[in-house]
């Protein structure tokens, strides 16, 4: 193949690529870039939720935990109690799944203040626009195959850089030509050429790791991750699934204080027994501490800064930004936004291309009527 052969290959393949995808890119590439500040987000949607008077818990975990059942809905039990420094107190609950109901229940998340175990506000955990975010990033909000759905557009838009660098580079001369701005005369031309190139890097890394996420096991192999489970564990789908006890055998309190013996740390999270998983689990500074419901006897699981870092694991934190600094955290917002105004670009040069290609061709035809 011809290098200008291989060149219009590529100019196909990258245009029908940004055009059978532009409405799919744009909601992902946006929510994407505002998720990468979920926190400050969710302050500024929701400020109720951040109204409290101390920022660190000065209760005993069940003080929580009681405030928390007195605002649930019959039917609905406690799975989890988190404390954060400077976050209220949240603890989630599991809604009555309905007869014939299938997936993840439903969940319902209480937010009170760490100082006064005051319910500050109650919301379900699948709605607000947060979660609606991050469920069209994710999915689209399609059931079932959105996830699988989103990580082929991953897979394309990997695809897509490619092709665009290709294109970008000048077909003769240096390529420091191709970084002059007036390379067409059209506007949304040059900013496309010039968006195209600075952010190809960041967009080729976040759409690999998108894909990634997408498709663990696949990836998974690739890479040489093994999913690391404990004999008799259930998987992680059916660990969604699961239902929190209605009547544990031991109470928090008592939870708690067997889990003190092996790690005296602040409590900063609590999992609540399931019947797939009957025992307490008590996160403390990066410690977990396993509380058989039955018997209450405690046993310290290995610490979080000892496991090592799974190449899925690192996907995900470079793909969203967590513990990668502020500096990445501003690449991936930029990697949002310029995605959404190449795949507007795009189609408007696609859009003169072909009104220029039918206002030639009726000049054809005029010429050829008149001759």
């Amino acid at each position: 193949m011809s290098k200008v052969a291989l060149r219009n290959f590529w100019f196909q393949f990258h245009k029908w690529i940004g055009l059978l995808l532009a409405i799919a890119i744009i909601p992902i590439s946006v929510t994407g870039a505002a998720l990468v500040w979920h926190d400050a987000l969710d302050k500024a949607l929701n400020p109720q939720r951040f109204a409290f008077t101390q920022t660190e818990a000065k209760l005993d975990p069940s003080a929580y935990a009681a405030a928390a059942q007195r605002v649930l809905a019959p039917g609905e039990r406690i799975v989890s109690l988190r404390f954060a420094e400077g976050e209220p107190v949240m603890i989630a609950a599991a809604q009555p799944r309905k007869d014939g109901a299938r997936g993840r229940p439903g969940r319902t998340v209480v937010y009170m203040d760490p100082g006064t175990a005051k319910v500050l506000d109650k919301a379900d955990g699948n709605a607000g626009l947060v979660r609606f975010m991050h469920g069209l990033h994710g999915s689209l909000l399609v059931p079932g195959v959105g996830r699988q759905i989103v990580g082929w557009i991953g897979v394309a838009m990997t695809i897509s850089t490619i092709s665009g660098i290709w294109l970008w580079w000048p077909t003769v001369g240096s390529w420091l030509k191709g970084l002059r701005w007036k390379r067409h005369r059209n506007f949304d031309t040059n900013l496309h050429h010039q968006m195209g190139f600075w952010i190809a890097l960041p967009l080729f890394v976040l759409s690999l790791t998108g894909a990634w996420i997408s498709f663990p096991a696949f990836f998974g192999k690739l890479s040489g991750d093994v999913q690391q489970t404990r004999p008799g564990q259930p998987d992680r789908m059916a660990m969604m699934r699961a239902k929190p006890l209605p009547n544990p055998v031991t109470s928090l309190d008592q939870a708690i204080a067997s889990s003190n013996a092996l790690a005296p740390e602040p409590v900063t999270s609590v999992n609540w027994p399931t019947d797939l998983k009957p025992e307490w689990s008590v996160s403390k500074n990066g410690k977990t501490v396993s509380v058989d419901d039955a018997s209450g006897a405690a046993k310290l699981d290995k610490a979080r800064g000892e496991r090592p870092e799974t190449t899925a694991r690192l996907m995900r934190r470079i793909h969203d930004g967590t513990d990668m600094g502020v500096v990445w955290q501003v690449v991936i917002f930029i990697g949002g936004i310029l995605p959404a105004i190449l795949a507007i670009t795009g189609l408007i040069m696609w859009w003169r291309a072909r009104k220029w290609r039918g206002d030639l061709a009726k000049r054809q035809r005029r010429k050829a009527a008149a001759a």
